[in-house]
């Protein structure tokens, strides 16, 4: 078996990931940033030209860089958020390198997920929002897919899976807004100052689907959470029924667990 931990921003997913890892120690839990076999979050996808490139850019990060790096067929996927060094061009360099935000077309970017679903065969793992979070932020707020386009390819996304042992275990929030609030103290520095709210903002401000939609601010980020949350609660109800758990954010108890 494993388990996909999927939810809103601030719904719990890191504790609920924590409390299956100790539940089943034998598991390997497997959380944003980390070499996934699913999913490639915080990860820059690149040609091994380009990874060649980047060891000749920054020959002082070789060690770490070679340490957080894997292949796939003829790619090459660097964890590179797991290098540390001060030089913050090196994370902007490699980030151009991520699937996600239009940085591949829209038909390679279902290709690359879907192929990566497929060829994947592995078990005792815990993945935190490998199935949801990013590939449908990345449909709704930079492709402007429809519901029901990203419903159909959630369809693929379920024959691509298909013969592989999963649960998709789902944080539903009931107060959005609260559990933003939430996350934004958290996510603030020593003194206070919110470090991950801003950029959220800047983020959602400045997509594609917000310039479309004439949308901005906090009030149009929680409808937009609102939006999706209801989607991937749909998504699991036409197309992974019989593979998913909805359990209340941060209201349910052990024994439930």
């Amino acid at each position: 078996m494993n388990y996909f931990v999927e939810g809103l921003q601030g719904s719990g997913k890191s504790t609920l990931v924590g409390k299956l890892s100790e539940k089943n120690p034998e598991y390997t839990a497997i959380r944003e940033g980390e070499y996934s076999p699913v999913e490639l979050a915080w990860c820059a996808y690149l040609t091994k030209e380009e990874y060649a490139e980047v060891l000749e850019k920054y020959p002082e990060l070789r060690e770490q860089i070679v340490e957080k790096t894997y292949e796939e067929d003829e790619r090459v996927i660097v964890c590179y958020t797991k290098v540390r060094t001060e030089d913050h061009g090196f994370y902007q360099d490699l980030e151009q390198h991520e699937i996600y935000n239009n940085r591949v077309s829209f038909d390679e970017f279902k290709r690359i997920i879907l192929t990566r679903f497929r060829n994947w065969n592995g078990d005792g793992n815990i993945f935190e929002c490998s199935i949801f979070q990013n590939i449908v932020e990345d449909m709704m707020l930079f492709r402007v897919a429809s519901d029901d386009e990203i419903l159909a390819f959630y369809r693929k996304v379920r024959e691509a899976l298909d013969g592989k042992e999963y649960r998709i275990m789902y944080l539903k929030a009931d107060d959005i807004a609260g559990n933003l609030s939430v996350i934004r103290k958290e996510r603030s520095d020593e003194n206070g100052n919110e470090m991950w709210f801003p950029m959220m903002m800047q983020f959602f401000d400045n997509c594609p689907y917000s310039k479309a939609k004439g949308t901005s601010g906090e009030a149009d980020l929680i409808r937009h959470f609102e939006h999706r949350q209801a989607l991937e609660l749909r998504i699991l109800e036409e197309v992974f029924p019989d593979k998913s758990t909805i359990l209340c954010s941060k209201g349910y108890t052990d024994k439930e667990l």
